[in-house]
């Protein structure tokens, strides 16, 4: 089957929340895409700051366009033969360009950790003479979400000193910094009417003007063109950078561990997780989900340590945040967040030797007790009507907020809004008691939460099985009403089985609802989120905020939840799925993930092109022994 998706994107992040990225062939398409994306306040505090860079060839035929960009209507210019453009992207992104007279040029581009810094390498393939690179950038200086426009505010002076040019577009935009081996010409200008394609399609704002203070200039028949952007000056020559980075990127035993690695950033002085790049920072939910494969099942402990110490000192009233915004208060807006902690601390410790525990015994200490915190918390009732009812379940919900995963919303529209209590926030719950249970060193407090585990598991069983469709209500006693229900089948439900530590159902019910969500929900990419036969199913993730939205749970496909499908399957049938990851593999093969992809086929990828718990479940998964 012919790939479906998009055209195919490059990613290379910093480990500070900041990143490069754009399409592997042809003009950017996004307008977050760029080659300097810094995080100011790490992950946080973003500005995109060099978009992009006109590359030119001159030789004696004359001068050949090593990039494009779409302007408006719809124009690329300069046209650029995509088809003389060989590109791969180990250990980093490199393109050969095959132009005039037989002239190849190899242009690599890569990240260095730990800093805001975007390094290009341009060379020639075979010494040829009289070969000059002319490469402009251009500038954007702006929130990654919104689009710059001309004006005389921005400043396109360039301060030369010596190989060091620094731009300062605006007062309160970083200052640009470029290193370079080659001369440099000031000559400033608006290039204007920018077209992103993928922006139009999401019916968001699609039009730019970008400034471009000066070109540098090379001679590529003299060796080797190297250019860096960054936020500050460096001295590390640039031979040494990349020799560093190839050396660490060397550790990485398949492009999945190098993949999964981009999503860890510094947080304070700990860790967190990106949830996905282009657009999104660091979610509580999406950190706890994506940590178990990214960083407990692959051996990164030692970041997992920092990510759960570092969220301990974020409960409050027993919630973790969902989401730290760029700017303003922490959004305590998710049932299901701290929930996912504790299972993420149940997977962490279970990994961590006895020595290791003992040497760490303060960090244990301090996720303990924000482990007990977010129970105490939740059992005592908290923000949205989150409680603990008589029945050993977990109501959640109000009317305008979304607490779930299934979080669509636009405007005071909740798409699926699942108050009552939800399927899986029951297993989230009841299984965070029975870790508890195994935590405590009480053996009173111990069997306390023992027992509200077998009593809550007990009601799960007799309140959620739907006998007429063999599988399990997504919601009961819906809008807080006893007894109403929500038959949508959906694949949360599959969390009662796998995913989770412990599994809720007997044996027979256990594999009636794998079958369902076998015959229903599963396809090549991922489950998908309704059944098609549902009259709420939306097959296609397309059109503007409101269409898309309004899809995002209705049917379209979700990664992720392979991972726990591949653990329920093992659970039921004793051994893993053959073949449940291969249409994945074979269509990402650089290791990153998309978020979603259709509910119809032929499935095509949508949403995030990089998203964190994709990479982190398929990481899970197959460190399990999964798939």
């Amino acid at each position: 089957m012919a790939n479906p998706d998009a055209a195919p994107e490059w990613l290379e992040a910093d480990g500070l929340g900041g990143f490069a990225s754009g399409p592997v062939r042809g003009p950017r398409t996004r307008g977050y895409h760029g080659w300097l994306l810094a995080a100011t306040t790490p992950p946080t505090g973003r500005y995109l700051l060099v978009s992009d860079c006109e590359v030119f060839v001159v030789t004696q035929s004359g001068r050949q366009a090593l990039a494009s960009q779409r302007y408006e209507p719809d124009v690329v210019h300069p046209g650029v033969d995509e088809s003389v453009v060989t590109y791969h992207d180990d250990p980093w992104p490199t393109w050969t360009w095959r132009c005039a007279d037989g002239i190849e040029v190899v242009h690599e581009l890569f990240v260095t950790k730990g800093r805001a810094r975007v390094i290009s390498r341009w060379r020639l393939a075979s010494p040829r003479p009289g070969v000059e690179l002319c490469v402009r950038p251009l500038i954007a200086a702006r929130d990654p979400h919104v689009m710059t426009r001309e004006s005389q505010d921005h400043s396109l002076a360039s301060e030369v000193t010596g190989r060091t040019v620094t731009w300062r577009p605006l007062p309160t935009v970083p200052a640009i910094v470029a290193i370079s081996n080659g001369s440099y010409v000031v000559a400033p200008y608006w290039y204007r009417n920018f077209l992103y394609s993928e922006e139009r399609a999401r019916g968001l704002n699609a039009n730019e003007d970008l400034l471009s203070p000066g070109e540098f200039r090379f001679d590529l028949s003299a060796g080797e063109a190297w250019i860096g952007f960054s936020t500050a000056s460096w001295s590390e020559d640039f031979a040494e950078l990349a020799s560093a980075e190839r050396a660490r990127r060397a550790g990485f035993a398949t492009a999945l561990e190098r993949a999964g690695d981009a999503y860890v950033v510094t947080r304070g002085s700990g860790k967190t997780i990106i949830a996905g790049y282009p657009w999104f920072t660091d979610w509580g939910r999406d950190t706890f989900i994506a940590m178990r494969g990214l960083c407990i099942a692959s051996g990164q402990l030692e970041d997992a340590r920092r990510i759960l110490v570092e969220w301990a000192t974020a409960v409050d009233r027993g919630m973790l945040p969902n989401r730290f915004v760029e700017s303003g208060e922490p959004e305590f807006n998710s049932v299901d967040a701290s929930l996912w902690y504790v299972i993420a601390v149940w997977d962490w410790i279970a990994a961590c030797p006895p020595a290791r525990q003992r040497a760490l015994a303060a960090d244990f200490a301090r996720v303990r007790a924000a482990v007990l915190a977010i129970l105490s918390g939740y059992a005592n009732g908290t923000r949205h009507g989150i409680r603990l009812e008589p029945d050993g379940l977990l109501a959640a919900g109000e009317p305008g907020v979304q607490l779930t995963w299934m979080d669509a919303k636009v405007g005071d529209w909740v798409v699926t809004p699942r108050i009552g209590k939800p399927v899986e926030v029951q297993a989230l719950w009841l299984n965070a008691c029975w870790i508890a249970s195994q935590l405590l060193a009480n053996q009173s407090a111990a069997q306390d939460w023992k027992a509200r585990f077998e009593r809550g598991r007990a009601a799960f069983r007799a309140k959620f099985w739907n006998s007429s469709l063999s599988c399990l209500y997504d919601v009961v006693d819906c809008d807080h009403v006893a007894g109403k229900v929500d038959a949508a089948v959906r694949p949360n439900q599959i969390f009662a089985v796998g995913g989770l530590p412990q599994s809720l159902l007997a044996a027979e019910q256990a594999a009636a609802v794998l079958a369902t969500v076998d015959r229903l929900l599963l396809t090549p990419l991922g489950l998908r989120t309704l059944d098609p036969g549902d009259p709420g199913y939306r097959g296609r993730y397309q059109g503007g905020v409101r269409e898309r939205d309004g899809a995002y749970h209705q049917g379209t496909v979700w990664p992720w939840l392979l991972g726990p499908f591949a653990e329920a399957w093992r659970r039921v049938h004793g051994a893993p799925r053959v073949g449940l990851f291969a249409e994945l593999d074979r269509r990402f093969q650089h290791g990153h993930l998309p978020e979603i992809a259709d509910g119809d086929a032929p499935h095509a990828a949508r949403g995030c092109p990089f998203q964190a718990w994709s990479v982190g479940e398929r990481l899970r998964a197959r460190v399990l022994g999964l798939g």
